[in-house]
């Protein structure tokens, strides 16, 4: 651990990107980051040097993913169907279960060295809910947590309550990677061919639906903007 904490964060959107190349990026970020950590330990307090902290926006073209704990059942569609439907299928190593990323779904990774914050998973993914529950109270939806479930939910503790934001991420060595997926303009028919998250009870919505109305590339601008607004704040964290 660096002797001073480096709340700085540095931002780059990287647009409309498939998931292996953003896969690759994030990992590239984070072991650069363990890299510093790890020779950190053989420097004195005076020699420290900081460590970054990144927050990544993308979007990805149809894409289920599966945590490295998750079930294939989960995955409802088989290779024909995946074809016909034009998404891809991906194991990955974060945490959760299966779900979904598309167009019109704003994804965002921090890649974090939580020694610059607090070291607690725990406290960092009700963190990653505290800024969706902060932005989408923007516009007039009251996100909740649900207990055992990561992520942002709606109507919580009733027959219809759904998810607006899936959360996986993974750490090593108190760094992050992967994050939030929150749903705008998503196309949600595609979470018909997967059991979200493994949750079989409960459904899925987008701030489209709730909203009844399409976002304009302007306005999914100025969610991005509300999202990096509350990340700041709830993290005491500058973007630079």
């Amino acid at each position: 651990m660096t002797s001073t904490q480096n709340r700085t964060l540095q931002f780059q959107e990287l647009g409309l990107m498939d998931y292996e190349p953003a896969f690759e990026f994030q990992e590239k970020l984070m072991k650069e980051i363990i890299d510093l950590k790890l020779a950190n330990r053989n420097r004195t307090d005076d020699e420290q040097v900081e460590t970054p902290n990144y927050l990544l926006f993308v979007e990805h073209p149809h894409v289920y993913t599966i945590g490295k704990s998750g079930d294939e059942h989960n995955m409802l569609a088989n290779a024909k169907k995946l074809e016909e439907i034009n998404a891809t299928y991906v194991k990955t190593n974060r945490g959760g279960d299966i779900t979904y990323h598309g167009f019109g779904q704003i994804v965002g990774y921090p890649i974090l060295d939580l020694d610059n914050f607090k070291s607690d998973i725990h406290l960092y993914m009700r963190n990653l809910e505290e800024v969706i529950i902060r932005t989408i109270a923007e516009y007039g939806l009251k996100g909740e947590r649900s207990e055992g479930e990561t992520g942002v939910w709606l109507d919580v503790g009733k027959a219809y309550a759904r998810k607006i934001c899936a959360m996986g991420v993974k750490t090593s060595k108190w760094v992050t990677m992967h994050g939030l997926a929150l749903n705008v303009n998503t196309d949600l028919r595609y979470f018909e061919y997967i059991i979200a998250c493994g949750i079989k009870d409960k459904g899925v919505t987008s701030l489209q639906r709730e909203l009844e109305r399409k976002f304009s590339e302007e306005e999914m601008a100025e969610v991005k903007e509300k999202i990096k607004k509350h990340f700041c704040d709830v993290f005491e964290a500058q973007i630079v």
